[in-house]
């Protein structure tokens, strides 16, 4: 059977079902149309899609890592997460938070943290979603839940998973974060709130209010895909605000690539250049500012 073919306007109704006002039933009649059939729109979701089967490019029980779930404080409560990092480290490490996409603490981001310790760092993946008891298994009700978090808190959550990172045995202190889609926003935002952050790198995130972003401290690195008009619409403002207040900051757009390209669990908008170069820079920018 030929494989089905994937189009951007496919790949456009995704972008839309996720993050702006289709459901699941209207997504999927959308598609059929553009497929054209039922049978074809089934064959083509799952490419759209993240397939958690796909997540793991790092085992879990890889012999040169430590891994555990965590619990740490945060505001009123707890937090959740997943910590990673490098077996015999000879010295102390820096720290990354890494902020999960709208599907919650789930296989990929796990993966992406061990992908981090790998390469040196303390990575510690948070579970945004513990206010609401945690990230669940279906992805859609993980996305329903997105709405329900208040972003203040949000911001202070990621401070709360800031500060459990820096004190680690092993730490040295210096704590960047790496964010990806709704977590590539949320890097923007704590940007803005945090001078403790050392370092920010947010994947296809939406822009700060203009107003917050003289507040940033931390050096910045916006990774953006040449197809994602919707989050693109703002780069500009924000390029204008960080270069008026002098802001240390790298912007890269990837032509021809779609949102959540880094994403190597989704078929369809994964792109394979894209991600391998905005990893490279990724992980030059976090060993530059936190060693």
């Amino acid at each position: 059977m030929d494989k089905p073919i994937v189009t951007q306007a496919m790949i456009n109704a995704y972008d839309e079902y996720t993050h702006l006002t289709l459901d699941r039933r209207s997504f999927m009649e959308k598609l059929t149309k553009l497929a054209g059939s039922a049978g074809a729109a089934a064959a083509i979701a799952p490419l759209l899609a993240a397939n958690k089967a796909s997540a793991e490019i790092v085992a879990a029980n890889d012999s040169r890592l430590d891994t555990k779930d965590v619990t740490y404080p945060r505001s009123t409560g707890e937090m959740k997460g997943y910590l990673a990092q490098p077996k015999g480290a000879g010295g102390k490490l820096g720290g990354v938070i890494v902020i999960h996409e709208n599907r919650g603490l789930n296989p990929h981001i796990r993966d992406i943290a061990r992908r981090i310790a790998l390469e040196g760092f303390i990575a510690l993946a948070p579970d945004f979603l513990s206010p609401l008891g945690g990230t669940p298994e279906d992805e859609d009700k993980a996305r329903d839940m997105f709405n329900k978090l208040d972003a203040g808190l949000t911001v202070a959550n990621a401070e709360a998973s800031l500060a459990y990172l820096s004190k680690l045995d092993g730490s040295n202190g210096k704590v960047g974060a790496v964010g990806f889609c709704w977590g590539g926003g949320v890097i923007n935002r704590f940007a803005t709130k945090s001078p403790e952050l050392k370092a920010g790198v947010a994947y296809y995130g939406m822009q700060p209010a203009a107003a917050d972003v003289p507040d940033i401290k931390a050096a910045l690195m916006l990774h953006y895909a040449g197809l994602d008009d919707r989050t693109n619409a703002g780069i500009d403002a924000y390029r204008k605000e960080l270069q008026a207040g002098g802001k240390t900051f790298e912007i890269f757009v990837y032509d021809g690539a779609n949102h959540a390209f880094n994403n190597d669990t989704s078929a369809a908008r994964y792109d394979k250049k894209a991600a391998d170069l905005a990893w490279g820079r990724t992980m030059a920018f976090l060993k530059k500012y936190l060693a």
